[in-house]
């Protein structure tokens, strides 16, 4: 993450949306859906960057760097449209646990994924067991610092007893475990999904007064605005004419990234000796409908190297991607959630 030029962006947006989700989400939901959701998040991601990546190369001519690269930064599904549009449409619990649980994960870990490329193809000798290793160190390392917080932040609630005080605790927490991550070269944003993971279950969600929905509603319009924020990046970002002029190589792009997001989710909910139960296909349907991208691509294409070739293509196959994914893949999924989940 400390190599994303964006990095103010990543702050601002990300943490809020991680945790709002996280601490809101129950611990025997989670459990349920864990090891799906977890799959998605880590090993799907890797999956669509490598099958992504192969199309690129072979499809739009593009050399096997900046194709890897490309299809590493556009990996990650947009945490805040696939939540907004669950908030509107009814959809089972289950489903919505594990894609908001898939979403919630894949920013970091497409984060480190992108990072590791990066990194390992600034080297004179890239090395895949070098970016693996970098790639587990950081998850891990993220993973016992949220832990460490949230626990720390667990016991110091029990002096609290103003709803302000215990506001600002959740505040810390947030950014002391993303701060503190970051400095270790671990992981922030799983330090902060991990966090509000722990925090809810063992403080949110015991109790049942005026500080917790303070707090919870503190969290809940943060998370608005980090949404709201997201979608004004894609907005400015977004440079018609130049989307035009490259038409052919962002339609090939979304094409490859649509087949990759399939792949990779047959690959996982379809088979039941790796997500431990075999789903529907109505559950499949929408995860990779639920697939959309967003301004967390833009952000880590805007750390692309200007010496990286073809940078300027992968430029605007990011904006047009995001943006294509948002306009078609959003309407369709309402309406698919909307016809298929009704009265249910």
């Amino acid at each position: 993450e400390q190599l994303v030029g964006g990095g103010l962006f990543v702050v601002l947006v990300l943490p809020p949306l991680l945790f709002e989700t996280t601490i809101n989400m129950r611990a025997e939901a989670f459990a349920s859906v864990s090891r799906p959701a977890l799959l998605l998040a880590t090993l799907g991601v890797v999956v669509a960057t490598l099958v992504g990546g192969f199309l690129l190369w072979r499809l739009a001519a593009l050399p096997i760097y900046p194709a890897f690269l490309f299809a590493a930064l556009i990996a990650p599904t947009d945490v805040a449209t696939v939540l907004e549009i669950f908030k509107r449409v009814g959809v089972p619990e289950r489903l919505a646990t594990l894609l908001e649980t898939e979403a919630v994960f894949n920013d970091a870990t497409g984060i480190l994924v992108f990072a590791s490329i990066l990194a390992s193809f600034s080297t004179s000798a890239p090395s895949l067991a070098g970016a693996s290793a970098d790639f587990i160190l950081r998850f891990g390392g993220g993973l016992l610092v949220g832990l460490a917080f949230s626990m720390g932040a667990s016991m110091l609630h029990r002096l609290l007893t103003e709803r302000m005080s215990e506001l600002i605790l959740t505040i810390a927490t947030v950014y002391g475990s993303y701060a503190t991550a970051a400095a270790i070269g671990a992981s922030g944003l799983i330090a902060v999904a991990v966090a509000g993971l722990y925090y809810g279950n063992t403080v949110i969600s015991r109790q049942v007064d005026v500080a917790a929905e303070f707090v919870k509603s503190f969290w809940n319009v943060l998370a608005y605005l980090a949404n709201t924020l997201a979608f004004l990046v894609i907005g400015l970002s977004t440079n018609v004419g130049e989307l035009l002029g490259g038409l052919g190589a962002t339609a090939v792009a979304y094409v490859a990234v649509i087949a990759a997001r399939y792949i990779s989710v047959q690959a996982i909910m379809g088979l039941q000796p790796i997500a431990g139960e075999k789903f529907e296909n109505s559950w499949r349907n929408v995860a990779l409908l639920g697939g959309m991208r967003g301004a967390l691509s833009i952000v880590l294409v805007a750390s692309v190297p200007t010496t990286v070739p073809a940078r300027e293509l992968i430029v605007t196959m990011t904006l047009g991607v995001a943006f294509l994914s948002i306009v078609l893949q959003g309407p369709l999924l309402t309406r698919y959630t909307s016809r298929v989940f009704r009265g249910r």
